[in-house]
């Protein structure tokens, strides 16, 4: 009966050896609960960071696209401006071989006359409309490469978080607080950039 006890005591002992070690590691690493913590608020930040990236990339797109269009409408009007021009020619060719011989109809020179100087008030107006698509499109080239610069920097914020986030997943495999320490300055490395793109810009 006495071994039966002994051996009891000593289950006994060792149960809660074991108990009193899992309580020691579990204090010793309970830091690693932080560890995933700050992972998760790191994962936030890069999802945020993402979203406005993608955001500025379709802004982008989005003035990419009304520049072309821009571009489109003044080519039309250059092209219109041609076609009037070609017109205002045509009839100043006319009015001056009218004028060389001397025997035209006063009501005809008066007519054509009348003509070249439509086409060339024409194609004043039509210039003008045409410098002011090209106006459109110079605004919209210039926000396409703000936005575009903004999402290529938002691209380096969220690719910093990246690397924040799987150095803090090696944390916690190898449970060494040196690397959640890395981690942690990487993350703040890249809040600062997210918050430089936001903000200034």
């Amino acid at each position: 009966m006495s071994t039966n006890l002994d051996e009891l005591k000593g289950l006994v002992a060792s149960i809660t050896a074991d108990r009193q070690a899992q309580k020691d590691k579990e204090k010793r690493e309970s830091w690693t609960k932080y560890v995933s913590l700050s992972m998760i608020f790191l994962a936030v930040l890069a999802a945020i960071a993402t979203q406005r990236g993608a955001g500025y990339s379709s802004a982008t797109m989005k003035q990419l696209n009304e520049a072309t269009f821009n571009q489109a409408e003044a080519s039309d009007q250059w092209a219109f401006y041609q076609a009037k021009g070609i017109k205002e020619s045509v009839y100043s060719q006319e009015l001056d071989s009218l004028n060389v011989f001397g025997h035209a109809d006063p009501k005809l020179l008066a007519t054509i006359t009348a003509r070249v100087d439509r086409y060339k008030n024409e194609q004043k107006d039509i210039s003008a409309e045409a410098k002011k698509f090209e106006g459109r499109r110079d605004e919209a080239r210039v926000a396409a490469n703000v936005a575009a610069d903004r999402a290529r920097e938002m691209g380096l914020a969220t690719t910093v978080f990246q690397i924040a986030i799987a150095l803090g997943g090696v944390t916690l495999v190898v449970k060494k607080r040196m690397l959640w320490t890395t981690s942690l300055v990487i993350g703040i490395a890249a809040t600062l950039q997210m918050v430089r793109v936001l903000w200034w810009m």
